[in-house]
């Protein structure tokens, strides 16, 4: 797998009350990281999936070892990075956050996508019969790509935008409307504690990044989705953080 160093810095997450395609959930705030942490390039593939689980569950195993894996649960992504972990000395690995993922996304950007005001399908893999915002339609593929099929963002990372669904660490909830800075997860008794990372239980996961069987509004940096934990889709997939152990 190929990582990125993601530096520290600041964000506006969430997204503007005028922006296209917005959900009520989207509140802005600000987030401060002072950590910085390595991200995957691309997206979790087909080959590196069977390499540490052996059997590959992907719905789009014809697509190729170089397409994301999909079809895949968050908590069979879990078992994932454990297994990896054993594997890989000297790593240990997570998904992101909400915060880092979104943060990773904009890369340095405050538009609805990393590319600016719109994207094509010549910049993401998604249903371009329905475009950004009265955008001119695109091509529909059907099916994931393989991972870097497409150009990176500003900070070198592929398919942020579309090809499959990628899961988050967070349980779904309200965001804050206060500043927040290096966000964790707590959890307190049997009640939501927020933060920019997520609330502290929750019956859903987050997803993130849309995908080829959505369409572009899918796929704004602002917009979020989620799952049951146990669930698995044919577009959703995920990408991992590298983390060195101490």
């Amino acid at each position: 797998m190929e990582f990125v160093f993601i530096r520290p810095g600041s964000f506006r997450m969430g997204s503007a009350p005028v922006e296209a395609g917005r959900q009520a959930d989207e509140t802005p705030h600000d987030v401060e990281l002072t950590r910085g942490f390595y991200l995957g390039k691309y997206e979790v593939t087909q080959a590196q999936w069977v390499a540490v689980m052996v059997r590959n569950p992907s719905h789009f195993a014809a697509c190729g070892p170089r397409c994301p894996v999909e079809t895949v649960s968050y908590e069979e992504v879990q078992r994932f990075i454990g297994r990896l972990g054993e594997l890989a000395a000297g790593s240990r690995f997570r998904l992101p956050s909400e915060a880092e993922w979104e943060y990773a996304c904009r890369a340095g950007t405050a538009t609805p996508f990393a590319t600016g005001g719109n994207l094509t399908t010549a910049q993401a893999n998604y249903d371009g019969r329905y475009p950004f915002d009265g955008a001119a339609k695109g091509s529909y593929r059907g099916q994931p790509v393989p991972v870097g099929s497409y150009p990176p963002n500003p900070w070198g990372l592929h398919d942020m935008h579309g090809n499959v669904w990628e899961w988050c660490e967070d349980y779904y909830g309200d965001y804050p409307s206060a500043a927040v800075k290096d966000p964790v997860v707590h959890r307190r008794l049997a009640r939501q504690v927020w933060d920019a990372r997520g609330p502290s239980w929750g019956l859903k996961r987050v997803i993130r990044g849309g995908s080829w069987y959505f369409d572009a509004a899918s796929c704004r940096c602002a917009l979020r989705h989620t799952h049951e934990q146990r669930d698995r889709g044919f577009s959703l997939g995920f990408r991992l953080v590298r983390e060195p152990r101490e």
